[in-house]
C-alpha cells in the first residue's frame, strides 16, 4: 500500500439524529502511519464519527470512504482491514480465549501469539469467561484482541477508561508499539492527560464540524505554552498557578514549545473560529 496515500476520506459529510445536528459540513483526511487523537465536549459526534467511519451508521449527504470504497457499504474486504473497540462493551458468557478464536476468524492479519502476549503484559488470563471479569479487565482483553487483529485500521473509543494508572501506562506502550507505517490508529478520549505523548495529530470537533486537524508540530509552530508572571493580553487561553499564569499565546518568537494538550482543547474551545482559520 501507499503509504503516503490517505485510506480514509470523508467529504462534506452532514448527519443527523433526527432533529439533532451533529455534523454539517465536515471534510477530513486520514493517513497511514499517524495516531489520531480525536477530541471534543460531550455530544459532539465522536463516536458517531468513528461508528461512520467502520461503516455502522450511513451518512445522510456526503461520503466517507476507506480504501476507497464507501464505509456504510460495509463490504467483507473493508470488515476484514478495520475493527472499532467500542466505549461500551457488553462481554460474552465465554472464555475470552474462546472470544478470541471465533472473532478473528474474519481478520487474515490476525496474531494468536501477539494476543497471548498482550494479555500477560495486561495481567489477564484469556482461559477465564469475559463476563465474569471486572470492567477494566474487560477492556484490557479487549483491547489486546484489537491490536493483535493487525488491522490496517484501528478505532478505539476512550479506551483508557475504567483502567488503573499502571494499566493506562502499559496502555499507551503497547499501542505506541503496535503503531506502524501502514496503520491508522484513531484514538477518541476525553481523558487527554492519558494519552499525551503519544496521539498526533491531533483533531479537535465542535457540534457543527472540526475545529481543527494538525500535527504537534504545526501547533508547537503557531502556539506557545508557557507560564509567567503576567497574563499576556493575546493569550487564547489562560490559567492562574502557583507560579503565575500558564498560557496559550502565539508563536511570536518562531521558538517551538511542548505541547499541553489540556491547554490546547480548552483554548480551541475558548476560541473557535480564530482557531479554524489558524489551523486551516
Amino acid at each position: 500500500m501507499d503509504t503516503n496515500r490517505p485510506v480514509v476520506k470523508i467529504d462534506h459529510l452532514k448527519f443527523n439524529y433526527r432533529k439533532h445536528i451533529v455534523f454539517e459540513d465536515l471534510s477530513l483526511e486520514l493517513e497511514p502511519g499517524r495516531i489520531y487523537g480525536l477530541l471534543g465536549e460531550n455530544g459532539v459526534g465522536k463516536t458517531t464519527l468513528l461508528r461512520i467511519i467502520c461503516g455502522l451508521l450511513r451518512t445522510k449527504e456526503g461520503v466517507c470512504t476507506v480504501n476507497g470504497t464507501a464505509s456504510q457499504k460495509r463490504n467483507p474486504e473493508m470488515l476484514s482491514d478495520i475493527y472499532y473497540v467500542p466505549e461500551i462493551f457488553f462481554a460474552p458468557a465465554i472464555s475470552v480465549n474462546t472470544f478470541a478464536r471465533s472473532n478473528s476468524l474474519l481478520y487474515p492479519r490476525w496474531d494468536a501469539g501477539q494476543f497471548r502476549k498482550i494479555c500477560q503484559t495486561f495481567d489477564i488470563d484469556p482461559s477465564h469467561r469475559f463476563d465474569k471479569l471486572s470492567h477494566g479487565q474487560q477492556k484490557k482483553a479487549l483491547i489486546a484482541f484489537a491490536v493483535a487483529l493487525n488491522t490496517r485500521i484501528l478505532l478505539m473509543d476512550e479506551p483508557s477508561n475504567g483502567l488503573d494508572i499502571p494499566s493506562k501506562t502499559t496502555l499507551r506502550r503497547i499501542i505506541s508499539e503496535c503503531a506502524a507505517e501502514d496503520r491508522i490508529i484513531v484514538i477518541s478520549t476525553h481523558q487527554v492527560r492519558d494519552l499525551e505523548n503519544l496521539i498526533d495529530p491531533i483533531i479537535i470537533l465542535d457540534r457543527s464540524g472540526m475545529i481543527m486537524n494538525a500535527t504537534i508540530e504545526r501547533i508547537s509552530g503557531k502556539l506557545s505554552f508557557i507560564t509567567s508572571r503576567e497574563p499576556d493580553p493575546e493569550a487564547y487561553w489562560s490559567e492562574s498557578s502557583l507560579n503565575g499564569y500558564f498560557q496559550v499565546i502565539p508563536n511570536r518568537e518562531n521558538i517551538q514549545s511542548g505541547v499541553n494538550l489540556e491547554a490546547l482543547f480548552n483554548a480551541a474551545l475558548k476560541n473557535k473560529e480564530s482557531f479554524k482559520n489558524l489551523f486551516k
